[in-house]
């Protein structure tokens, strides 16, 4: 569970909100309490897909249908608001892992606990069914375990994948490797019962070996072998293999129904009894289970929120912002690119002979803390593409740069947010550059309409839910998981791969994490090595991984001192495998403290080598000859924020150029980068486009860019 946001509401429907269970592209699950005391998961939808009649249609249709189901195995609605503006839903909380969490984590399950989950989830989706619900998306992260049995989630109410209605009959909804064949197109026949039974053959067949019967990789190449090719059931226990292998059949009509699937499991599934439920789980489930749930007891109801009346906010008077905009102007000397001078050295001036308005753009960065490397990088490459602009002898307005420097410190983060949006003529803002800052200038940038670019920042999966002005022009950081999942699939393959999930000196990079369990590298196996207390080494770490013969090392955490000591752990260890870390870690800190045993490390990157970019030789060579080097780390990224947002005020042409316009027009625009194509979902604002990653390895005391991720094929 993560922490509330600032833009959360405090309740919902009578729920008071604990935290947050998890969020994507239909809207957001909190935990809350309701006014009973019961823990329960409250989903709500996002008033963009609400705002389709036939999706609150069919949300208060089945919300209704499913609020009538009883059963033991499935977690019913007790409470909705089809009618609120963010639709909601409210199930009872069950603080047991998902079944894709303990498969992940701990291994495959005994056959005969395969068994129990087999008729526990038939029965679950026979009552489904038979209130007119089809599941649509049975898969293992909708699979919880609780002591006594399993538990079904998620049954058909808000599923949905590439089109706003909930089960529109012409949208593909499911899980590429859990979705059955005569789903897998869009047009085909409705989502019917022998669609969950395919599903659940699926889940049992991960569940006993790990792995999905129609393996991993790309969504596409998943679904290619779903329609086309045969189940891999080699691993599959005997005793399950007629049950599974029936309800993976190609052909609808030839899969078993639940009651003859529960009889084919047979009749030994630990009957109903506490004493045959309770050992139901091999260890360590049933600890772990057991430990989360007197964590969520724990929980504490908050106090109800209290509004204080303001103290009298200390006005902007003209001198303090003359004052203010004299001292950024005087760190912020405008740069000329050099590679459009004119023969005896006059840079271009069409811009400036012709009377033409002055927009301005302003980053926000730390300039002077400890993430200076990263803010100085922003402000160059928007200096020279602020230049580039205003040379253009074509552009109908010419472009300034106002720069604030936040020191990487969240009070004058808050003073300089301030400054910068009590300005009228700041029109766009490019920033922050650390992690923690987004939600604090995301925030003050939606109550003034003021749109706010994210470049090289992790933004979280319902950004466009809590601040509609934010522009994300990176991934989020689960796109970090690609290159990962590419390099040992395609490159070095590893079919025991060990994620090192490093939660010391920083927060885990779970959502890579997240990503290697779901598909693991080369269809095998992932175990997770989970590290909570930054003074522990990694010595029993690395001997867990070794005894359980891994092939591969992933580094899930970010700090670069942390991944230099697992480095050496390793190498002292004479591990030879592959070692992949994260962007968060390919720091000269890493280099410097790893040494020799840095050699050989790939890490997966949100950001491009504009020197290895051909299309890109023209703003090397203007950044060399204003700072006498090449572009660090994010400076093209920001380079392209600039071209981004221009190209926005531009569109706005015959409009009024300001705040509003172009928080509308921004997402609304496509702009050639040279890192990449920004673009952008008209429906749900996300970035859009592939290949956005990369990757890098660390050779002879530097990073060497390897390329993006689906180019690289073979270890250099």
């Amino acid at each position: 569970m993560r922490p509330l946001l600032p833009a959360d509401p405090a309740a919902i429907g009578g729920n008071r909100l604990l935290g947050r269970l998890g969020s994507g592209g239909m809207g957001t699950v909190y935990l809350g309490r309701s006014p009973e005391g019961v823990l329960v998961a409250v989903k709500v939808i996002r008033a963009d897909h609400a705002a389709d009649p036939a999706f609150r249609a069919r949300f208060r249709r089945e919300a209704q249908a499913a609020g009538g189901l009883t059963g033991r195995w499935v977690v019913p609605v007790v409470a909705a608001d089809p009618e609120a503006r963010e639709p909601w839903l409210a199930t009872p909380f069950v603080p047991g892992p998902s079944l894709a969490e303990a498969v992940g984590g701990y291994g495959p399950l005994p056959a005969r606990t395969v068994r129990i989950l087999g008729t526990r989830l038939a029965e679950a989706l026979a009552e489904v069914h038979t209130a007119g619900l089809v599941h649509r998306d049975v898969k293992p992260g909708n699979v919880l375990l609780a002591p006594d049995g399993p538990r079904l989630i998620d049954f058909g109410i808000a599923r949905a994948a590439g089109a706003t209605t909930l089960t529109a009959a012409d949208a593909v909804v499911g899980t590429p490797g859990y979705l059955a064949p005569e789903l897998a197109r869009a047009g085909g026949p409705a989502a019917g019962p022998a669609g969950d039974v395919f599903s659940l053959g699926c889940v049992l067949a991960y569940a006993a070996t790990g792995s999905g019967p129609f393996g991993g990789g790309h969504a596409a190449a998943v679904v290619f072998r779903t329609v086309h090719e045969e189940p891999q059931l080699g691993e599959l226990p005997p005793e399950l293999r007629e049950a599974v292998g029936g309800c993976l059949r190609k052909e609808p009509a030839d899969r078993p129904t639940l009651g003859e699937l529960t009889a084919l499991l047979g009749t030994d599934t630990g009957g109903e009894g506490s004493a045959a439920a309770a050992d139901w789980l091999p260890a360590p489930l049933p600890r772990i289970i057991a430990e989360r749930s007197t964590r969520a007891l724990d929980l504490p109801a908050p106090e109800p929120t209290r509004i204080d009346a303001p103290a009298p906010a200390r006005p902007f008077t003209r001198r303090r912002l003359l004052a203010a905009g004299a001292a950024l102007a005087a760190a912020a000397a405008p740069i000329a690119w050099v590679t459009t001078s004119r023969p005896g050295g006059g840079a271009p001036s069409a811009g400036a002979d012709r009377d033409l308005p002055s927009l301005t753009l302003a980053l926000q960065a730390d300039l002077t803390g400890p993430g200076r490397a990263t803010g100085q990088a922003h402000e160059r490459g928007m200096r020279l593409a602020v230049a580039r602009h205003n040379a253009r002898p074509d552009a109908d307005f010419r472009l300034a740069l106002r720069v604030a420097d936040d020191g990487g410190d969240p009070q004058r983060l808050k003073q300089a947010a301030a400054e910068l949006l009590a300005d009228p003529a700041v029109l766009g803002l490019v920033g922050p550059t650390w992690d923690a800052a987004v939600p604090e200038l995301a925030g003050a940038c939606l109550t003034a309409d003021l749109t706010l670019a994210l470049v090289s920042v992790h933004s979280p999966e319902n950004t466009q839910a809590l601040w509609r002005t934010v522009c994300a022009t990176r991934p989020t950081d689960e796109g970090l998981g690609l290159p990962v999942l590419h390099y040992l699939s395609r490159v070095r393959i590893s079919r025991r791969t060990a994620v090192v999930e490093d939660a010391a000196n920083g927060a885990p990079a779970w959502q890579v994490t997240r990503v290697l369990q779901q598909s693991p590298p080369a269809q095998g196996s992932v175990s997770v090595h989970r590290v909570a207390d930054a003074g522990s080494g990694f010595g029993a770490t690395v001997r867990a991984l070794t005894e359980a013969r891994a092939e591969a090392v992933v580094y899930a955490g970010t700090s670069p001192q942390r991944a230099a000591e697992l480095a050496r752990a390793l190498a002292d260890a004479g591990f030879p495998g592959p070692r992949v870390a994260l962007q968060h870690a390919m720091e000269p800190a890493f280099l410097t403290s790893a040494g020799q045993a840095a050699e050989g490390w790939v890490f997966s990157a949100l950001c491009t080598d504009p020197l290895a970019l051909p299309a890109a030789s023209e703003f090397v060579a203007a950044h060399r000859s204003a700072y006498g080097e090449p572009p660090a780390r994010w400076a093209t990224e920001a380079y392209d924020a600039v071209g981004l947002l221009a190209t926005a005020l531009t569109g706005l042409e015959g409009e009024v150029r300001d705040r509003a316009g172009l928080s509308r027009r921004i997402f609304r625009t496509t702009y050639q980068g040279l890192a990449k194509t920004v673009a952008f979902d008209t429906r749900t604002r996300a970035l859009t486009g592939d290949a956005l990653a990369h990757l890098y390895r660390a050779e002879a005391g530097a990073f060497r860019y390897l390329g993006r991720y689906p180019d690289v094929r073979a270890d250099p």
